[in-house]
């Protein structure tokens, strides 16, 4: 039996279907032979049949897509800091998180790399991938296990591009794998159950993290280090999940998934937009500089209800032919309509956090370069 990576965790026979890789890759077909994440090969891990008790239980399937993060970190025995993320394969991290009883697992190492290091090509990877294992009945719902850094980028790109009302859960963990009370195996378990979970469909992304249930929208990370890392800022979480039980307690009420006009099955990588954060006394010509080098379109973090300097505005009038989102730094609320910046080729992003804004307008920009039209889209999702 393969070596279990996680200290003082049993192996536990969970069904498998792995495709174990390190890096990206876009051969998302299992193959053959076992081998540790860190070798790049594939792997496909088959069920005992003796004594299990998913041979006695009508389990449903659960496809896991692992892509690293700290829930795949190890570092120093017992610390929660200074460890390396993605160096545990999609097989390790459900051994220990101990799915016997909840799920059947097909498990795909999409890559194992610091989310810091996400990129628009992973993103149409990992959409691609669920779109077509979603046509298969057997599959219930579907697992991301990703870094806390850009997880809520991933959920708001996923809850716009996929094209199944299937169950999509993203989670992670802010302690690795060796820390003291390690929040990843249960994190995974807790998502594993909410995608099994039929009350789960037709709701979107969704992310859990610490008993929490959050949509893809909303969440945001709020903490450095607190293993209750996210919230939802005004809007409070959907639901919880305690040990194996969903509750939910509200929905997402704004379009997504197969609901949403954005079709990325032939798209091999996004428009380029920046997040660009105002504060006293930055130059505008900041602005130029990512006009020049080809982005169509920034965000603007920007003071108060969306606001930014003179300086700015002059900047933003150079370049007509580049998008750009009001935004704002402040942790919650509303960018209002204001007849001083809602102009020339300027937008307002409604209550979307920067990062979330980037994403939007990117995909956006996939459909149309008209400003109407996009500011239609940033009113609608």
């Amino acid at each position: 039996m393969k070596k279990n990576l996680f200290k003082g965790v049993a192996v536990l026979p969970i069904a498998l279907a792995l495709a174990i890789t390190t890096g990206c890759t876009t051969n998302n077909e299992a193959q053959s032979s076992v081998q540790p994440a860190t070798t790049g090969a594939t792997a496909a891990v088959s069920t005992p049949t003796s004594q299990t008790k998913q041979t006695r239980k009508n389990l449903p399937t659960v496809a896991i897509l692992a892509t690293g993060g700290t829930i795949a970190g190890t570092g120093a025995e017992g610390k929660s800091t200074n460890y390396k993320p993605g160096q545990l394969n999609v097989e390790a991290l459900a051994e220990a998180a101990k799915l016997q009883d909840v799920a059947k697992v097909h498990g795909e190492q999409i890559c194992n790399i610091n989310s810091d290091d996400i990129t628009s090509e992973i993103w149409l990877q990992i959409a691609n991938r669920i779109n077509k294992l979603a046509k298969d009945p057997s599959i219930s719902g579907f697992v991301i296990t990703h870094g806390t850094d850009t997880l809520d980028e991933t959920a708001y790109f996923l809850n716009l591009a996929l094209k199944t009302d299937k169950p999509v859960v993203v989670t992670g963990s802010m302690r690795p794998s060796t820390a003291i009370s390690a929040d990843g195996p249960l994190n995974l378990h807790q998502s594993v159950a909410l995608a099994s979970n039929p009350a789960a469909k037709g709701k979107g992304v969704m992310a859990v993290i610490s008993d929490r249930i959050y949509g893809a929208r909303d969440v945001r990370k709020i903490s450095t280090f607190n293993v209750n890392a996210f919230s939802s800022g005004d809007y409070g979480s959907m639901g919880y999940v305690i040990d194996d039980n969903v509750l939910f307690y509200s929905q997402p009420v704004k379009k997504h998934t197969v609901n949403t006009e954005f079709n990325v099955s032939n798209l091999k990588t996004l428009p380029k937009v920046a997040v660009l954060y105002f504060n006293v006394d930055t130059d505008g010509s900041i602005i130029d500089y990512y006009a020049q080098q080809g982005y169509k379109g920034i965000v603007i973090a920007g003071a108060g209800s969306g606001e930014y300097s003179v300086s700015w505005k002059d900047a933003i009038k150079r370049h007509p032919e580049m998008i750009v989102v009001r935004s704002t730094r402040v942790g919650t609320g509303y960018v209002a309509a204001s007849d001083d910046y809602d102009i020339d080729n300027v937008l307002r992003c409604d209550d979307l956090q920067p990062q979330k804004a980037a994403v939007l307008l990117r995909l956006a920009l996939t459909k149309t370069s008209k400003k109407a039209e996009i500011q239609k889209i940033f009113d609608k999702y």
